[in-house]
């Protein structure tokens, strides 16, 4: 994963040459041929022999457990690999890139916005953030976009809405509101001089809408399916981890477990929140872990703490900000986004 960090921040800059690429930088240049990840390819042989083992008797609960989440998640998750794919095909990157260095509380609004663009789990999100602050975004900027993209992006949506309900439109604008509110205080420490600056120039503005000008169903295809592919080797494989962890989580841990340890009460949600911190499954899987905790506790905050800690207490995601854009922004962001998860996951408990 961290090789894909490196790749990924190094190889995709931006110029005025190539501004108009596809908005995500996990789709490799169209002359590169496109591959199923070994990541992708071993997480798929693992399901697949799960699958095959749990028709043995002994383990039909396992099996039940299995075949009822393959059945829950396999049209959202294609939908949304389809979704994810269009945009990464027909939007330029410019589009992105033009907003997000912009100075100011709009810029909160357009990073908030851009995540819906950005179709990518929250590990390639740190890339996705890192190279945007490198081309001149604003700290502010940069990480509300880091907060809020895992959870607006065209396949979480549809999942946590297929999870949840419509709890699942309610986390995704407590996430989105929780970005804004860090992303202002964050504004508020760099003007005082206690976060780093990015002393980065202006990002070039120019994009064209070429391939949305000039459609070609031949071309658009394919070209939207290598987008679903690239996307799916960046996600699926974490999907895959994180639905093997609740099919066992589902038959083999009791309910009796959660209810006294992660109950809905201040003892529970803070031990939600060491899990979260230690659990590192990328935002597809750990929806997918949230909603058998939503199961067991039959209480909302948990799994709310569960998914917003994972990202603003995910040691990769602090140790990436520390490297590239300094120590302060870094030990900042979980000072100020916990607290605030926290509030939402004792409210969320006391009334939903």
């Amino acid at each position: 994963m961290e090789n894909d960090f490196r790749s990924c921040i190094a190889v995709r800059t931006i110029s005025k040459a190539n501004i108009d690429q596809p908005s995500c930088c996990h789709t490799p240049p169209p002359g590169e041929p496109l591959r199923v990840s070994r990541n992708l390819k071993i997480s798929l042989a693992l399901l697949l022999c799960l699958v095959a083992v749990s028709f043995l008797p002994p383990l039909s609960a396992l099996n039940t457990s299995l075949l009822g989440y393959l059945k829950l998640l396999a049209i959202p998750l294609i939908v949304g690999f389809l979704l994810g794919g269009a945009v990464d095909y027909f939007v330029p990157q410019g589009f992105i890139y033009r907003y997000l260095g912009r100075t100011g509380n709009s810029s909160l609004f357009y990073a908030l916005a851009s995540g819906f663009v950005m179709s990518s789990c929250s590990h390639g999100i740190l890339a996705i953030a890192i190279q945007i602050y490198k081309k001149g975004a604003g700290v502010p900027a940069v990480i509300t976009f880091l907060l809020a993209s895992p959870w607006a992006n065209f396949p979480v949506t549809i999942l946590l809405i297929s999870f949840f309900g419509w709890k699942g439109v309610l986390f995704i604008v407590t996430a989105g509101f929780i970005a804004i509110v860090t992303g202002f205080i964050f504004g508020i420490l760099e003007r005082g001089g206690y976060l780093e600056k990015n002393d980065v120039g202006d990002i070039e503005e120019g994009y064209e809408w070429e391939r949305i000008k000039n459609f070609s169903l031949r071309e658009s295809v394919p070209g939207v399916l290598r987008g679903s592919l690239s996307l799916s080797n960046m996600v699926l494989w974490w999907l895959i981890i994180g639905l093997i962890a609740a099919v066992l989580i589902d038959v083999y841990v009791p309910g009796e477990f959660f209810m006294q340890y992660l109950g809905p009460d201040t003892g529970g949600l803070l031990l939600t929140l060491v899990g979260a911190t230690v659990i590192e499954v990328c935002s597809e899987g750990s929806s997918v872990i949230a909603f058998e905790i939503y199961d067991k506790v039959q209480a909302f905050g948990n799994p709310f703490v569960f998914l917003m800690a994972g990202v603003v207490t995910d040691y990769t995601e602090i140790g990436l900000l520390w490297t590239n854009i300094g120590r302060k922004t870094a030990l900042l962001l979980p000072v100020v986004a916990v607290p605030q998860v926290l509030f939402f996951g004792f409210l969320y408990n006391a009334f939903l």
